[in-house]
């Protein structure tokens, strides 16, 4: 994993701050639920969504490349 070069220390409850440039350009926004998950030997945290990264929908979802589709949106891009 490629470092960003911030470092930020926890609070005595376990918490920490993301800077507001990396929730800009992540598109994190307040009140947002973040996916806390430990991969291998690292603590990975990324924007939690249950839908259809490309049209949001939630039917017939399957995890492709660690991403969700839903299975119109892989038809059309299969047809591409």
């Amino acid at each position: 994993m490629k470092s960003s070069g911030i470092v930020r220390k926890l609070d005595p409850l376990g918490r920490i701050v993301i800077p507001k440039e990396i929730r800009k350009v992540m598109g994190i926004g307040e009140g947002d639920s973040l996916e806390i998950a430990k991969v291998d030997n690292e603590i990975v945290v990324r924007k939690f969504s249950r839908g259809c990264i490309f049209c949001g929908s939630d039917k017939e979802i399957v995890e492709f490349n660690k991403a969700l589709v839903c299975g119109e949106c892989r038809n059309a891009l299969g047809k591409e």
